[in-house]
């Protein structure tokens, strides 16, 4: 439950049990108590009043480490808990001694440990700290963001578009959210055909889920030779025309590049800024799923192409057509 509400944005921080940093320990303790009390008793009453009162004091255990995690953190969690429920259906077979609960226990719960360290390496992150720890541990105060955005409409982007000969596009949740991959897969046909070189950068994390969006652009049917990892592509915005961010935001965070006081200096990003233009494209201004300020909002050569992303999106397919066949 505390991990969908942070997920779905419903709270960040909150509803936190009275003095939450020394609880964790003695709620363990209680358990094994009642665990040790329900195993040494012959007892039907006192096995379920031990079962019982475990369950109880899982679930205040469970929300108080699951709620401590910080919002941007949320999806390592997932994939941890994923990983618990696999390795808790192998101790199952175990008990029960059914091979089949223990091999598909084995199997999630080495799948979520994978997931969770493939999320955890794209961060910069230790598995640890994410579960234990926090962003918070800076060594000074986080520069300010500050500077004035300049707006664009998808009119003076398509024509930015059309005359590029280098375009790199960097998705996100914002894309997934909208189901925007069809009328973006009609825009990248439709200026590959003007022999504009078009290139996806994923982030290992984008989506807040890896893999996430390299499956949309895939029923898409966006060709998969395009589709480049952050290391891959990387060293390529500095000869780019265009980076065109539809609806990301942490991963194109220029602060873990500029600030080391930043709460995620060291994250490795999709550095959007050094291409000639960065076009971004969001709702609003509102910060990312870690909660901070976004300095490349800010940059001379960003321009933010506010709305919804599959109109916007099919706006531009439609605009960048009629300005290739003029």
């Amino acid at each position: 439950m505390a991990a969908y509400l942070k997920l779905a944005g419903i709270i960040k921080s909150g509803y936190d049990l009275p003095m939450k940093n020394v609880l964790n320990r003695p709620l363990m303790a209680g358990n094994a108590a009642l665990f040790a009390a329900m195993m040494g008793s012959a007892s039907h009453g006192v096995g379920l009043s031990a079962v019982c009162g475990t369950a109880v004091l899982t679930a205040f255990l469970g929300w108080n480490v699951t709620n401590s995690i910080g919002s941007a953190d949320m999806p390592v969690a997932i994939t941890v808990l994923n990983s618990y429920s696999g390795w808790a259906l192998c101790a199952e077979g175990f008990m029960l001694n059914n091979p089949m609960l223990t091999i598909v226990g084995s199997l999630i719960g080495s799948s979520g440990a994978i997931l969770s360290y493939i999320m955890c390496k794209a961060m910069n992150r230790s598995l640890g700290n994410v579960i234990f720890g926090s962003y918070a541990e800076l060594g000074g105060e986080m520069a300010k963001v500050e500077g004035t955005h300049t707006e664009s409409s998808s009119a003076e982007v398509s024509e930015i578009l059309a005359q590029s000969k280098e375009v790199i596009i960097v998705p996100g949740y914002g894309l997934a959210v909208a189901q925007a991959q069809y009328p973006l897969s009609q825009l990248v046909d439709t200026m590959r055909k003007a022999s504009i070189n078009v290139r996806f950068g994923i982030h290992p994390v984008a989506g807040r889920m890896p893999g996430q969006l390299n499956v949309l652009l895939a029923e898409a049917n966006i060709p998969y030779d395009i589709v480049l990892e952050l290391e891959e592509i990387n060293d390529d915005m500095e000869k780019t025309d265009v980076t065109l961010v539809i609806g990301a935001n942490d991963i194109v965070n220029s602060s873990a590049i500029e600030d080391p006081n930043s709460p995620i200096a060291g994250m490795p990003v999709l550095e959007v800024w050094k291409a000639s233009t960065c076009v971004v494209m969001k709702r609003t201004l509102a910060a990312g799923y870690a909660d901070l300020e976004n300095p490349l909002f800010y940059k001379p050569n960003t321009v933010m192409l506010f709305g919804n992303a599959k109109n916007t999106v099919e706006e531009l397919a439609t605009q960048v057509k009629g300005h290739l066949e003029e």
